[in-house]
């Protein structure tokens, strides 16, 4: 096939196609081809979300084509075009909130080894990718006194201190 060139009726270039004699296209090997490329991206899209699962932020879905139907080759095109735009940008957000996770991790590391150069930081579960309530605290032993004293340690939360919820109220009888 060969690109032909024609001015449109504003003087804008547009191509359209041909059909040169003696070129033959195989069209199953193409559509077997693209369908093939749509399922790697589709098992690696799924990969990612299973190793991004607890974070949130990311888009999975993928745009419906009207219904089912044998899609065009310019429409699979797009669709595989589609789905490697989608895994390049998860890609992408995942490894700037792994970056970001790592920092924190390293940050609650260097708490634990030096709490007094980190007086008063915080570091929450969520910080570091994980669910729940857990958070780490530099806090002054002994309170005040500690606080004078300079003695400093980290202090790790138990979790959420309402996880069951609240007790219901008391029926009267």
């Amino acid at each position: 096939m060969q690109d032909v060139l024609e001015l449109g009726p504003v003087g804008a270039v547009e191509p359209f196609r041909t059909h040169v004699p003696g070129i033959e296209v195989d069209e199953a090997a193409i559509r077997r081809s693209l369908r093939e490329q749509i399922a790697k991206l589709e098992a690696e899209m799924a990969s990612l979300f299973c190793s991004a699962y607890p974070r949130t932020g990311f888009e999975w879905e993928v745009g419906s084509r009207r219904g089912p139907r044998l899609l065009s080759l310019v429409d699979l095109e797009e669709l595989r075009d589609e789905l490697a735009a989608k895994l390049q940008h998860n890609r992408r957000v995942l490894s700037d909130k792994t970056f970001t996770e790592e920092l924190y991790r390293a940050r609650i590391e260097e708490m634990l080894l030096e709490p007094g150069t980190h007086k008063w930081e915080r570091v929450r579960n969520s910080d570091i990718g994980e669910p729940g309530c857990k958070n780490w605290h530099v806090r002054p032993r002994f309170g005040i006194v500690g606080m004078l004293m300079n003695w400093w340690r980290v202090k790790i939360s138990s979790g959420c201190p309402l996880a069951g919820g609240l007790r219901p109220p008391l029926q009267a009888q």
